[in-house]
């Protein structure tokens, strides 16, 4: 956003009309375009007592906030002027003019009051500006500030104690300027040059030689007193140094878009009747933008997932190689962009609508595949088909040219690409729906004998029980892989909840710091001025405010854990449900495949009908057999592990069954 462009001058931001104060939609829309911190410089003080001459100066122009030299106040509501701020980088200084207090046309101070209130509210230095010295009129003219507690609320609960009420006050109240306007006193006193604090103390009697101040605009520098004009110099130095960027509780630092926000709470609240609560607009805030960083969270993945992801996936492991790295991208903006989640709902929001993203695109990846694996069968099978019912292998021999033909079909399909992980499974449902043409052509071939069918069926059986294994197999290792990368999410949200959590207490910790440091101070005060009662009472109220504290970390780290250990609970529970599933499509399969070995070996890892080789010899090379393998690895129980080793025709096997409790399973031998 180009500041000088966009504001070459002030916008009223919010209008005081016939007593009813509402939001200029204008200047709204400019405070949502300002993404970096914002610095708020509010100026309240009696009308006609130079407040928009000093707003002018800050904002580096001569001219920009009106300035009045009669009874009556120029300025009408709250005036705002964006610019970059003059120091410090990335931020912008939003300077606010309130309308002057004290107008002889009003007929109550009501809208006062919620001017006072509201400039308090939205800036992070207050600048309160007078005429003359600060004496007892001075004081009087700030009941405002005495009323703030009639106009602020900083809690909803309405039983809110003290402690908690004072802590949250000082906690959003900005830092207090207050500027006299004497135009050409000298800090001098007895021919010592005095310091601003101490000329305060002394509170001089200023000069009345002020008139020239309804002329500012026109007067050029040289024409004002140089003093004055190096005390406002003076002025706009300290407010540019030492002003800090506006903060809610909790350290949470406020933009533009934040600051647009604030304004139309606090005007809603005005207008409905009730008192602006502090509690709520952060919490107001704190849904919208929460809200907002799930949706641009969401986005951000939609946009990564769109352009990295060419669907089918060859793996499993491709897709969740690029969900994981989109994941964490989208987890990283939410946690940089959202604030005050602090029952975690709205992360467990996010989480759950990642999850569903995954599921869908995990989902669309199986179908694309299916789909693909599903054209390329027809196209390379097709004309196997046409071929079967013209009769082409309906003749003797006609079987082995079927099974030959259909096995280099078998290869050509294989060496596809981008078939995607649905390739094994489509192509054996594929098989297995043709296997009655096979039968049929089997039965019908008279150049075969019914022991060479016999054969054939049995080969037929043991082809389809390995290719039932193969498919069984890849469901297990996806399933394991779900498992992993469920247990990484889990072990990759602690890291990051963690961290957030460490960020967003450091914040805590500085707020709170502060807050203890005004108090201490004002403790040590009341203690040198004597006032043991008092000091005792604000000694009570520190040590409640810490332990307080305490109890609100506590709370916000069990609330964190509490919404891993729900997540974690329920990403078990559906990874529980998918084994169930595909243990029931286990039990759907053939009878006959069941009973091979091959498909014993995967379907029930710990009750094996029969031995099986783990380590074979070969020429007096050693192999691990997978099958083997596959099977302990699905072993999650304590093993008990008994070996026998002897010579051979000891008995060995024999003694191997009666443990498993069979009568035969390892072979026995009679030969030498």
């Amino acid at each position: 956003m180009a500041l000088e462009t966009c504001m070459p001058e002030p916008m009223c931001l919010i209008e005081n009309v016939k007593g009813q104060l509402r939001a200029n939609q204008k200047a709204l829309e400019i405070l949502s375009a300002i993404t970096q911190p914002v610095v708020v410089i509010a100026t309240v003080g009696l009308y006609r007592t130079g407040k928009s001459y000093l707003m002018n100066k800050l904002a580096g122009r001569k001219t920009g906030f009106s300035l009045g030299s009669t009874v009556q106040s120029h300025t009408t509501g709250i005036w705002m002027w964006c610019v970059p701020h003059p120091r410090k980088a990335d931020h912008t200084l939003v300077l606010l003019d309130t309308e002057g207090l004290g107008d002889v046309e009003k007929g109550d101070n009501q809208n006062d009051c919620w001017i006072f209130a509201l400039a308090i509210l939205l800036s992070s230095t207050f600048v309160y500006n007078s005429m003359g010295a600060i004496n007892q009129q001075a004081m009087d003219q700030l009941q405002y500030v005495t009323e703030l507690t009639d106009r602020i609320r900083t809690t909803s609960s309405p039983h809110s104690n003290g402690v908690e009420a004072s802590a949250e006050f000082v906690s959003f109240f900005p830092d207090f300027v207050w500027t006299l306007r004497d135009v050409t006193v000298k800090l001098e006193k007895d021919g010592k040059m005095l310091t601003a604090d101490e000329y305060l103390d002394n509170s001089l009697k200023p000069k009345q030689e002020w008139k020239k101040l309804s002329e500012l605009e026109s007067l050029r520098d040289d024409e004002l007193d140089s003093e004055f004009l190096q005390q406002a110099a003076n002025f706009c130095s300290f407010i540019f140094s030492s002003s800090k960027a506006k903060r809610l509780p909790g350290g949470i630092q406020v933009n533009g878009a934040r600051l647009e926000k604030l304004v139309l709470t606090y005007i809603s609240a005005i207008s409905s009747g009730h008192l602006p609560c502090m509690e709520n607009a952060v919490l107001a805030l704190a849904k919208v933008e929460n809200s907002a960083a799930i949706q641009k969270a969401i986005t951000h993945y939609d946009q990564q997932m769109c352009q990295k992801v060419q669907l089918p996936t060859d793996t499993l492991q491709e897709l969740l190689d690029l969900h994981r790295t989109c994941e964490r991208e989208a987890k990283d903006i939410f946690l940089r962009t959202s604030f005050k989640d602090e029952d975690h709902s709205f992360k467990k929001d996010l989480l759950a609508q990642l999850e569903k993203k995954w599921n869908g695109i995990n989902n669309e990846n199986m179908n694309k595949s299916s789909t693909r694996c599903s054209e390329l069968l027809r196209d390379i099978f097709g004309p196997l088909e046409e071929a079967v019912i013209n009769g082409a292998y309906s003749q003797p021999g006609g079987y082995l040219l079927y099974v030959e033909k259909r096995e280099e079909l078998k290869k050509k399909y294989l060496q596809e690409p981008k078939k995607g992980i649905q390739a094994e499974e489509i192509l054996q449902e594929y098989l297995q729906s043709n296997a009655a043409v096979a039968e049929a052509l089997l039965q019908r071939d008279q150049a075969l004998t019914v022991k060479q069918k016999e054969i054939e069926v049995e080969r037929a059986k043991a082809e389809s029980a390995q290719a039932t294994v193969r498919i069984l197999e890849e469901v297990e290792k996806k399933h394991a892989q779900m498992m992993k990368e469920k247990e990484r999410c889990h072990q990759e949200r602690v890291r990051q909840l963690t961290e957030n959590m460490e960020r967003e207490r450091a914040q805590v910790v500085e707020e709170q710091e502060r807050i203890l440091n005004l108090k201490l101070q004002e403790q040590k005060r009341l203690i040198k001025e004597g006032l043991k009662e008092e000091s005792l009472r604000l000694k009570n109220e520190i040590q409640l405010m810490e332990q307080r504290n305490r109890e609100k970390e506590a709370e916000s780290a069990e609330a964190a854990m509490k919404m891993l250990e729900d997540m974690y609970k329920m990403d078990q529970k559906k990874m529980a449900q998918k084994g169930e599933s595909h243990q029931e499509h286990v039990k759907q399969l053939p009878e006959e495949k069941k009973e091979s070995p091959e498909c014993q070996a995967v379907m029930a890892p710990g009750t094996m009908k029969a031995p099986m080789c783990l380590v074979e010899n070969k020429n007096k090379q050693l192999f691990v057999n997978p099958r083997a393998i596959h099977i302990l690895n699905n072993i999650s129980q304590p093993v008990v592990v008994v070996a026998i080793v002897g010579m051979y025709r000891t008995g060995k096997s024999y003694l191997m069954n009666c443990l498993a409790g069979q009568n035969n399973g390892f072979p026995l031998g009679c030969t030498v």
